[in-house]
């Protein structure tokens, strides 16, 4: 990982680090069948994990703490399965008025603010995952998509 994206992922907003990712696929020259799908599927991550960060209450796929974003900690909610636990852990955070589904403590917890989750759910919706009912599973072929997804994301940090 370069330097410049440990600096983007602690204090960036979502469009700087957006503007360098599409720099990079422009630089590498990459298949426009993953560059169509780079920003969008990191822009979704984003839009929730820029919110957390800012407001002091990150967590990884497991619901422990972490101090700052990361790429490892964004590439930890690259997984499929991970972003929709993610989707449904805001909704319900934001229906209750407090962080769930953690380990991190009640005082943390409570400090939690509404997070828009729009752009995530129009996301998981596009790729047909259910997100009315969390046990419903999604098709296999949209796993395996956005690992490669996620590849490319890594070779351009």
């Amino acid at each position: 990982m370069k330097q410049e994206s440990y600096e983007l992922f602690k204090s960036a907003e979502i469009q700087d680090i957006l503007a360098v990712l599409e720099r990079e696929l422009k630089t590498r020259n990459e298949s426009p069948f993953w560059a169509d799908k780079v920003l969008p599927f990191s822009e979704a991550i984003l839009s929730v994990l820029i919110p957390l960060r800012e407001g002091g209450i990150l967590f990884d796929p497991e619901g422990n703490a972490a101090l700052e974003l990361t790429p490892e900690l964004f590439f930890e909610w690259n997984d499929f399965v991970s972003l929709k636990g993610l989707a449904f852990t805001i909704q319900k955070s934001n229906e209750a008025g407090e962080l769930l589904r953690t380990k991190l403590d009640d005082a943390t917890c409570q400090k939690y603010k509404n997070i828009d989750l729009k752009l995530l759910g129009d996301y998981l919706a596009r790729y047909t995952v259910n997100l009315e009912d969390e046990n419903l599973d999604f098709p296999i072929s949209n796993y395996n998509l956005h690992q490669g997804v996620s590849n490319v994301i890594k070779s351009l940090l």
